[in-house]
């Protein structure tokens, strides 16, 4: 009898992510760098037992959408409007100097103009899983440092989904003004929606059948993906109408419930997330492009600490909390590699351009996860000092 594809796919995840992580934790490495290289390992480009990472991809991103999901549902409106505003700042000058940085970095190696750009555009961004996934429950919901890193990743996240869509409208510039346009009123226009069915329907369901737990499970999923769907439909990506959801519920007294029974979800589909990212890399292309990757990954993990230390103390943090966050954001994003693919798929940049950045990023996301999971407190850390859930 033939095994189900999907169901073996699923098996080489989790018992292969097992037995790594296993592995990982006693070399005192984070799990997140063995779920990425088990899908170097058993992916397409490796000994190929995982054909197709296409459809692992695309399951994978649900687990972003939870994760944002999860964070929306602990930050009260008032209270994420007021971080915005301080960190507005911190997160512009950041992304305008990574930028330089990384276009000026691309040109000493030799890359065309608007290669130079794009690259200097993926530099701006800090991985929004490893930022808040190697966050401490209780200093993510309840600390300073949770809020800061929240506030800087979500206007980070604004950022790229407006370089999405410029990459998106590249070739049809006559209509790329007004969709921007759209962009711009579609975005307060959602938020606004989502507050007014939180309130006059979602809360009202929740008050009527908030013993029926399964019920409530149901009704939080359904609303996450609901809103996810209709960003998108507007022109904005999965990840903000997920986040957005989120908050809109926060003030319901049953966010706390949805959070907790949505967290192991959230855990799965991240797993798969990460070892997508892994399964997509062709090794040989890699090669070509190793020395550069290894150059741009050093630039970022030693400047991006430095630069937000430095603007978060200017802007009055105190300089441990500083120096921590300038850590955990210390890498370069997802979203990265959202953006390398697009170009690609635009003719912007060629493939060349577009694998450095992805193995840019890979590499720090191993190096920036080892350092984070050594230093700071983590639920993941491999040591009982360090580890906090």
């Amino acid at each position: 009898m033939q095994s189900d594809p999907v169901v073996f796919t699923i098996f080489l995840i989790f018992t292969g992510a097992a037995i790594l992580a296993t592995l990982a934790l006693y070399a005192r490495q984070a799990m997140i760098v063995a779920y990425i290289l088990l899908g170097i390992v058993i992916g397409p480009f490796g000994v190929g037992l995982v054909e197709d990472s296409e459809v692992t991809q695309e399951i994978a991103h649900i687990g972003i959408m939870f994760l944002l999901f999860l964070l929306g549902l602990n930050l009260y409106p008032q209270k994420l409007l007021a971080l915005v505003k301080e960190t507005t700042l911190i997160t512009g000058l950041s992304s305008l100097l990574f930028a330089l940085i990384g276009a000026a970095t691309g040109w000493l190696l030799g890359f065309s103009w608007s290669e130079n750009l794009i690259i200097g555009g993926t530099l701006m961004f800090s991985s929004t899983i490893i930022g808040l996934k190697l966050l401490p429950l209780t200093v993510l919901h309840h600390k300073r440092t949770g809020e800061v890193i929240i506030s800087i990743l979500l206007l980070q996240d604004l950022i790229a989904i407006v370089i999405l869509l410029i990459l998106e409208t590249t070739g049809r510039a006559q209509f790329a003004t007004l969709e921007l346009l759209l962009l711009l009123l579609s975005l307060p226009g959602l938020i606004l929606f989502a507050l007014l069915f939180s309130r006059y329907v979602l809360v009202t369901l929740i008050s009527r059948f908030d013993k029926i737990q399964e019920y409530i499970f149901l009704l939080a999923i359904g609303w996450c993906l609901g809103m996810a769907e209709l960003a998108a439909a507007v022109g904005l990506s999965h990840e903000i109408g997920a986040f957005i959801a989120g908050v809109a519920l926060a003030t319901s007294p049953i966010s706390d419930f949805i959070a907790d029974s949505l967290r192991p979800l959230r855990d799965f589909f991240l797993v798969i997330f990460f070892f997508s990212l892994g399964a997509s890399l062709n090794l040989e292309i890699l090669m070509d492009v190793l020395i550069p990757a290894l150059v741009i990954a050093a630039t970022v993990l030693i400047l991006k600490p430095i630069v937000f230390k430095v603007l978060l103390q200017k802007s009055g943090e105190s300089a441990q909390r500083s120096r921590e966050i300038g850590f955990r954001l210390g890498q370069i994003s997802e979203f990265s590699l959202l953006i390398a693919m697009l170009a690609l798929d635009h003719g912007i940049i060629g493939h060349r351009a577009s694998y450095l950045i992805q193995l840019s990023t890979v590499l720090t996301f191993i190096a920036s996860s080892y350092i984070i999971v050594l230093r700071f407190p983590t639920p993941i850390a491999v040591t009982d000092d360090l580890r906090r859930d």
